[in-house]
């Protein structure tokens, strides 16, 4: 009952805001200075911090880097005050919870992820640097600089002596770029015990912040078929890679572009010897889908359309694993977003309304009622190359952006 009135409480405060006109057109808007030069004092302390978090190899999954990256954080939010709680993970990584408390009412949850999607090893290969304007190295922006966002924006309000909030809970995930049933837990509870999410997830190339999301699943394919001499009797076989082959051709074509729906074959398996028909096959795609209404038809479509093969004698099965569910454009988020366009207009700039097709965390949040809005970390593209970048000069803005947001949030 209280978090109900507490959201409620969000919900009419923003709404007021808007119908008072509180955002002013960006010519007529008005930093707050003090935010704005501690911000600006910060950015080359954000900048040697990101660079010592890109480093640091800490692919999914890889324990010693995980570890060293947050170790780092923990050290940096506990200089700030904040209560460190480790959360294991299935892999051995384990996900932190730092947690402020304050005077105030609101209980305001910032998230980021500590895992990229690069190899051991990529670090060495492509260390920190910037050249141009740009910082590259692998995870800069997707998510070390959500994690250095957060963190600094954190600083200025201690500055500030800020402390009218109940709680901010600063949670790192270990296991974002993969998924994990005790990441899914930990932040659908913690989502459930706060107002209002800010996810730190990379800020769009176009300078904006995410109101929807796709959400994600994986298809999987597979074949049976009879294996059989390829040169001396290939007829007597039932070759499993061929009707693969097939099914990835017709089970394509199920997405929808209209409703934003996506079905893309990426891994395939067949045979280990090139002098025998394979017996065996299997094909995942990664699919996509704006509205949770699109994974039930992609399942039940899958297994209609499965039925026509090009082999016979063959054996076809499909199944669909639902990741992270959409994340859907809300009233509270666009609430939320004309929120930031407020702050963001405080410093003349103005802020792009995003959707992406790339699941992320703000979907579990969303997904518990929580009032969610995505993109709060450093501008950058590229995402999930070699060549991701992150921009030297959103630096200030974005750490501007989050610590007035999370002002705002509070009634300050």
């Amino acid at each position: 009952m209280m978090m109900t009135a507490l959201r409620s409480r969000l919900a009419v405060s923003l709404g007021l805001s808007l119908a008072l006109g509180a955002f002013a057109p960006v010519a007529l808007a008005q930093p707050h200075q003090q935010v704005l030069n501690d911000a600006e004092q910060y950015k080359g302390e954000a900048l040697k911090l990101l660079e010592r978090l890109v480093n640091i190899d800490s692919g999914s999954g890889y324990v010693p880097g995980l570890t060293q990256v947050g170790d780092i954080a923990i050290d940096e939010l506990t200089k700030l005050g904040a209560t460190i709680e480790k959360v294991p993970n299935s892999d051995g990584t384990q996900h932190i919870l730092a947690t402020l408390k304050g005077t105030g009412k609101a209980r305001i949850l910032l998230m980021a992820h500590m895992d990229t999607v690069f190899k051991e090893g990529s670090a060495a290969e492509r260390p920190f640097h910037i050249k141009d304007g740009r910082a590259y190295g692998p995870g800069v922006m997707d998510d070390k600089g959500g994690i250095v966002a957060g963190i600094y924006a954190l600083k200025v309000l201690k500055n500030l002596d800020f402390k009218n909030y109940a709680q901010i809970t600063f949670l790192l995930d270990a296991s974002e770029e993969t998924g994990s049933d005790a990441a899914t837990d930990l932040i659908k509870k913690t989502a459930k015990a706060h107002d209002v999410t800010l996810n730190l997830e990379p800020g769009r190339p176009a300078d904006g912040l995410v109101v929807w999301r796709k959400g994600s699943a994986t298809a999987l394919v597979e074949v049976k078929g009879k294996a059989s001499h390829a040169g001396v009797a290939p007829e007597l076989g039932r070759n499993a890679a061929m009707e693969a082959a097939h099914q990835i051709l017709q089970l394509g074509k199920l997405g929808d572009a209209e409703k934003k729906t996506t079905i893309n074959f990426t891994v395939i398996k067949a045979g280990d010897r090139t002098n025998v028909i394979p017996d065996q096959a299997s094909a995942k795609a990664d699919v996509r889908a704006a509205v949770p209404e699109e994974f039930d038809r992609i399942e039940k479509d899958l297994a209609r359309v499965s039925q026509d093969k090009l082999i016979a004698d063959t054996e076809v099965t499909t199944s669909l694993k639902r990741g992270l569910p959409p994340m859907p454009q809300t009233a509270e988020s666009d609430r939320l977003m004309a929120m930031a366009q407020g702050i963001y207009g405080e410093l003349g700039r103005k802020l792009t309304e995003e959707g992406s097709g790339g699941a992320a965390d703000a979907s579990l949040s969303a997904g518990v009622g929580t009032p969610t809005l995505d993109g709060f970390g450093i501008v950058g593209g590229n995402i999930h190359t070699p060549e991701e970048y992150a921009e030297v000069e959103s630096v200030v803005p974005r750490i501007y952006l989050l610590s007035r947001m999370i002002m705002e949030l509070a009634g300050r």
